[in-house]
């Protein structure tokens, strides 16, 4: 009889036993969650706090190349103002400067720094017009820019203001005749180039 009681009481001391251990595991296992769901939003932060470096420096790189591009910009319509007067200054001396003797020759040379309709037409004029006349009437006249200035410039259009003194002889009127005079050009860029592409006296 005293053998099974101790028997019995191997059994329950085991079985406390096992049970302890499981409560054990089983507290374990519940204080490594914690750690885990701790883990989680470390990494969603490091992931965002990329995603907004990236962005800014998108943004940044971005911001560089329209400053640069506006600078280039810039740089290229300040050009354009000094080309545009320069080849317009030139352009309307040789279109309005003629020697009757010459007159087809220096004004088709002339019609070479015009574009567009307006070339047509100015040859149209020179034919038909200014040739026969100057011809006709023994003209000279001699053009002299004395002034210009930009009403309007982008690196490949510009609208020009230009002041020019004329002096005109012929055989009616021997003695030198002068005027002043103002015109309005439009220039186009075309390759390398400042083109005509209108003369309009203001």
């Amino acid at each position: 009889m005293s053998e099974d009681k101790s028997t019995e009481q191997v059994s329950e001391d085991k079985s406390a036993e096992v049970t302890e251990v499981e409560s054990t595991e089983t507290v374990t296992d519940a204080s490594t969650e914690p750690g885990t769901t701790e883990t989680a939003p470390r990494n969603v932060g490091r992931t965002v706090l990329a995603a907004v470096a990236a962005a800014l420096v998108i943004a940044l790189a971005a911001g560089v190349g329209v400053l640069f591009y506006q600078h280039l910009q810039d740089n290229q319509t300040e050009q354009a103002r000094t080309d545009a007067v320069a080849a317009a200054g030139e352009q309307a001396v040789a279109m309005l400067s003629y020697n009757y003797n010459t007159v087809d020759a220096q004004l088709a040379e002339a019609a070479d720094g015009l574009t567009g309709s307006f070339k047509d037409d100015y040859n149209t004029l020179v034919a038909e017009v200014i040739a026969p006349g100057a011809k006709e009437k023994k003209l000279t006249v001699q053009v002299t820019v004395q002034g210009g200035s930009i009403v309007s410039a982008d690196p490949d259009d510009a609208v020009v203001l230009l002041f020019l003194n004329q002096i005109t002889t012929s055989a009616d009127a021997p003695d030198a005749a002068t005027t002043g005079s103002r015109v309005r050009m439009e220039m186009h860029k075309e390759g390398d180039r400042w083109l005509t592409g209108r003369l309009t006296p203001v």
